[in-house]
């Protein structure tokens, strides 16, 4: 399909529009809408918030029509298709028949299985004129979460770390931090990446629902594990820690700063830590076993998140975490910082840590990179599935590795998780 420049200029606003939903819209996806009336003008704007209830389409029409009846015959511009069930709103499909819409130019279709294809249909039941695909590579991406949790029922998971190019998240145990050297940040001191590259990783934190570490993080480096971005969130970043013995100090920055978004996840829940836990404002949950080790069930824990509607987790563990999340095929994503660093040595600790995939073939595959640049750092994002398709839990490779290939041992994280 043929489009023309003004049609991309204008999608482009309404994905720009759209991404003002960011932490704001979840569980729902992020929709912006653009009203344009035959005459070029733009009439009516809007974006979806969870809280504000109002589709993104419904808001452009109440603006358009504050300055008159100048839906008739416009064109709408949306980077995802219009609702056409009863869900806390009335179908969006209705809403612009009724305000004489003449043309929907959309991104997408609606993944939403509820969705997904059926307000197009009646639209152009209607005599409306829908044209479908402008910039659709830019609108999966922005609503890939939602795509994740809404077919799948489950959150789109990212593993994110920083590393040296030799793939080492930290010096041997017991080491000095790293000395201080020079870079297009300035001087880092122990830090691994820059500081551009950690004020990204804030970005990443605003566009999640929750943050997962494992208890041995929360022993040795004390985070906070916040959004430190300063904008506007509908619900606070869920903190998440998998202590399967609950050794959770109560001391803790976590425990100190909680105020009911901080969830342990554990295997065996001794009642009196539970309650000294929960009496701080600390949720203790228990997770079925991943196996005899006594862990919890990485795949189960996802599947509880989704029912919690967490659209988006972020993994930010030390290097069992992330070996686990890779061997049960929890990981739908990576985003790797890598600074211009050689760590070298047999002791300095690997980016996963575990018994590691026994032939190549098995290996985790990682699609569609894209590169990102922070100064003299560089990340590599991308994907271990495809976030639009539907699949059961198991290993990426489709070789599930079990829980006792995973070291039990404590591999310390780097200062990139202290924050």
């Amino acid at each position: 399909m043929n489009f023309s420049a003004q049609d991309e200029q204008y999608m482009r606003q309404a994905l720009s529009i759209a991404r003002q939903g960011t932490a704001l819209a979840s569980p729902n996806p992020r929709v912006g809408a653009v009203i344009v009336t035959p005459s070029g003008e733009v009439a009516g704007t809007g974006f979806h918030t969870y809280a504000g209830v109002k589709h993104a389409e419904v808001l452009a029409i109440e603006q358009a029509l504050q300055a008159g009846e100048r839906t008739r015959s416009a064109t709408l511009y949306l980077n995802l298709e219009p609702c056409s069930h009863q869900g806390r709103t009335g179908p969006c499909a209705d809403a612009l028949i009724a305000a004489g819409i003449k043309r929907v130019v959309a991104a997408m279709q609606d993944p939403n299985p509820q969705v997904a294809g059926h307000g197009f249909a009646k639209l152009r039941a209607a005599g409306i004129q829908v044209e479908i695909g402008l910039l659709e590579p830019e609108a999966r991406k922005l609503n890939e979460a939602f795509a994740r949790f809404i077919t799948a029922k489950r959150p789109l998971v990212t593993i994110k770390s920083g590393m040296t190019l030799d793939g080492k998240i930290a010096p041997p145990p017991g080491e000095t931090p790293l000395p201080a050297t020079p870079s297009a940040g300035g001087t880092t001191g122990g830090w691994i990446t820059s500081e551009e590259a950690r004020a990204h990783v804030q970005e990443l934190r605003h566009e999640s629902d929750a943050i997962m570490v494992g208890v041995g993080t929360v022993l040795a480096d004390d985070p906070l594990l916040t959004d430190r971005t300063g904008r506007k969130r509908r619900r606070p970043l869920l903190r998440v820690v998998v202590d399967s013995r609950l050794r959770m100090p109560l001391d803790s920055r976590l425990v100190k700063t909680a105020k009911d978004d901080v969830l342990v996840l554990c295997s065996f829940a001794e009642e009196k830590k539970r309650r000294a836990l929960e009496d701080r404002g600390v949720r203790v949950e228990q997770i079925p076993l991943g196996s005899s080790d006594g862990r919890p069930d990485f795949n189960e824990i996802a599947l509880r998140l989704g029912q919690l509607e967490i659209t988006s987790l972020l993994i930010e563990g030390g290097a069992l975490v992330n070996w686990t999340a890779l061997a049960c095929g929890m990981a739908d994503k990576v985003f790797l910082y890598y600074a211009p660093k050689i760590l070298a040595g047999m002791g300095s600790v690997p980016f996963a840590a575990g018994a590691g995939f026994s032939k190549m073939s098995d290996a985790a595959l990682v699609k569609d990179i894209s590169l990102h640049r922070f100064g003299e750092d560089f990340a590599v994002e991308g994907y271990l599935r495809d976030p639009y398709a539907e699949s059961a839990a198991g290993n990426i490779s489709g070789k599930q590795i079990s829980a006792e290939q995973v070291s039990a041992e404590r591999v310390p994280a780097t200062k990139e998780e202290k924050a």
